[in-house]
């Protein structure tokens, strides 16, 4: 009995690879051994690189909430401490928003928690 090959779907999973592969350098785009690992290669970095990014973002947040707080007299994890005294719940990313667009509101934040320190240290003082 003759070799069943499936040559058909053969030629669509390799031609879909290939596709992928578009634009790497030298067998990566053209062989089909050599593409199909580029390719799973490019998956994972992209898969991982989607998780980054999140943490990437938080970390340019938090930068900007340093240098917004820096320039009101205070340093960030002071400012966190007192978000958590006021009882403010705005995240990271509202409050960086807030720190380059709404220069005002972002101060009396910054006000807000200064005021919640000063009542956090007194309580501690009587205690």
């Amino acid at each position: 009995m003759p070799r069943a090959t499936n040559s058909p779907a053969s030629r669509k999973r390799h031609k879909k690879v290939l596709k992928y592969a578009k634009g790497y350098f030298g067998n990566k785009s053209k062989l089909f051994r050599y593409a199909k690992d580029a390719v799973q290669h490019a998956w994972q970095y992209a898969y991982i690189d989607r998780k980054k990014k999140k943490a990437n973002f938080r970390g340019l947040w938090i930068v900007r909430l340093n240098a917004a707080c820096r320039a009101n007299g205070i340093s960030y994890s002071r400012f966190i401490e007192g978000l958590h005294a006021a009882n403010i719940q705005l995240d990271r990313k509202v409050l960086s928003d807030l720190a380059i667009r709404d220069e005002v509101a972002f101060n009396g934040i910054v006000k807000q928690v200064q005021d919640a320190l000063k009542t956090k240290a007194a309580a501690a003082a009587k205690a």
